[in-house]
């Protein structure tokens, strides 16, 4: 009952803009419109100039240039670059046109402004109200010294997490919402709308979407083989090198540390380092074709990189090759933590190898290695350097946007990069995210390792 109490008397008494707006007095109302002017009433004076300050400073960049912003983000402009002739020095002058892109990132960030001030205004409110009801209560209303010494003391949480989320807003969020503001829009090298463009609702998503045009068809295309890719290069490597650390860590192995270093010897090399080269030994008349054929084994050069399926089998297996000693470092740990005490009673029971592997301890594996799997999962979808490195996504059929070995990041990088297909490659990048994040949560959701956290004995 007391803990009932404390808890209401603490929703009575707390500083929110509803209650600042209905219980405040005139000061504290007024604050809505002239922020710090509560605190300023409150003898808070350094704290309610402050929030005049930033008050003044969003309203000047409003009337300076904010409205405009958001007026030309609703228009994207569309005033053409026009070329004048100049009597005076007998040359042809151009005058400048509208940059739509600038508009809409301008517009973009005015946006992010305002729901900051937004925040800060209700901080404004807050603030207010709270030295209001301390000063009814005589209570001690703190000094802006005060203040900052809570930030560094009971409040430090704040003063340490405001920086990194800074920087995400700024980094991460911003750049994110850009993108997907470019999604609806018509901004790329079709019909020359690289300069000016205009709002097209949800024409890219359809064109994506729909199997009725190359677009289309190709995005079906390279996210039916980005599925493929990713389940194999997510698997096969987890239970191969599951494999591998098994052999390694059993009893009657010798040297495991040196096993273990001779596998990790591909991991120790830059990835980058070791694509190129692969890349440069797989061509036709690369190292490995030109062996086979010194050898007799082959009459013609293999076609790893230049057949669709040799590629993507290809590639499948040098994949292999640099994340098995990964995945083999990853488990390790956890096969040495497997009690023993199972296998001496499976084998009292007279199970053998494979029934103890697939009853032991692969349940007991990917009970802990669940979110781990998914990472991967996710990590090989986004998979840029395997297939950029290695193929450059090649084959390419005559007239496709696409290679038979691109996965959605690579053929995103294409259509922004090299084709300039910029709303498309909004869409391609909202689609993938869209995908990872329904695959990801509903694996998760309905995995040991969610829903039966400390059940496993």
């Amino acid at each position: 009952m007391a803990i009932w109490k404390k808890t209401v008397k603490e929703k009575e008494t707390s500083y929110t803009v509803t209650r600042a707006i209905a219980d405040g007095n005139v000061l504290t109302r007024l604050s809505m419109l002239v922020m710090g002017l509560g605190n300023i009433a409150h003898k808070q004076i350094i704290k309610g100039l402050l929030f005049l300050a930033v008050e003044i400073a969003y309203l000047l960049f409003m009337i300076e240039s904010g409205i405009m912003n958001i007026r030309n983000l609703i228009t994207l402009g569309g005033r053409p670059q026009e070329e004048v002739w100049n009597e005076a020095k007998g040359i042809y002058e151009y005058t400048a046109g509208d940059m739509s892109i600038l508009f809409l990132l301008y517009g973009v960030a005015t946006l992010f402004l305002t729901v900051s001030f937004i925040v800060v205004w209700r901080a404004n409110m807050k603030s207010a109200y709270e030295a209001e009801c301390r000063a009814k209560e005589n209570k001690h209303i703190n000094s802006f010294g005060e203040d900052l010494k809570k930030l560094l003391d009971k409040n430090l949480h704040w003063t340490l997490l405001t920086p990194p989320i800074l920087g995400i807003l700024v980094f991460t969020i911003l750049p994110l919402v850009f993108m997907i503001c470019m999604s609806f829009t018509s901004y790329s090298k079709v019909d020359d709308h690289l300069t000016l463009f205009n709002w097209v609702g949800f024409e890219n998503f359809k064109t994506v979407l729909s199997m009725g045009n190359s677009i289309g068809k190709t995005f079906w295309s390279v996210l039916g083989w980005t599925l493929v890719w990713a389940f194999f290069a997510t698997f096969l490597n987890y239970i191969l090198g599951m494999l591998l650390a098994i052999v390694i860590n059993r009893k009657t192995t010798r040297l495991k540390s040196f096993w273990r270093s001779c596998f990790m010897l591909s991991a120790a090399i830059p990835q980058f380092v070791s694509l190129l080269l692969m890349r440069s030994m797989l061509r036709e008349s690369g190292l490995i074709n030109i062996l086979l054929q010194n050898a007799g084994l082959i009459n013609s050069p293999l076609p790893f990189l230049s057949n669709a399926t040799w590629a993507r089998v290809t590639v499948i297996v040098i994949n292999l090759w640099v994340g098995i000693p990964f995945t083999m470092m990853q488990v390790t740990g956890i096969l040495q933590n497997i009690p023993g005490e199972l296998y001496e009673a499976a084998r009292v029971d007279g199970a053998n190898s494979v029934i103890i592997f697939f009853k032991i301890t692969l349940p007991y594996m990917l009970f802990v290695t669940t979110p781990y799997l998914i990472t991967t999962f996710t990590g090989n979808i986004n998979n840029f350097n395997i297939i950029y490195l290695l193929t450059k996504g090649e084959p390419v059929p005559v007239g496709s946007t696409a290679g038979k070995t691109d996965l959605l990041v690579t053929w995103l990088y294409k259509l922004t990069v090299d084709q300039q297909y910029f709303n498309v490659g909004a869409v391609v990048g909202i689609l993938t995210f869209v995908i990872l994040a329904v695959v990801s949560l509903v694996t998760y959701r309905n995995t040991g390792s969610y829903k039966n956290e400390e059940g496993f004995q």
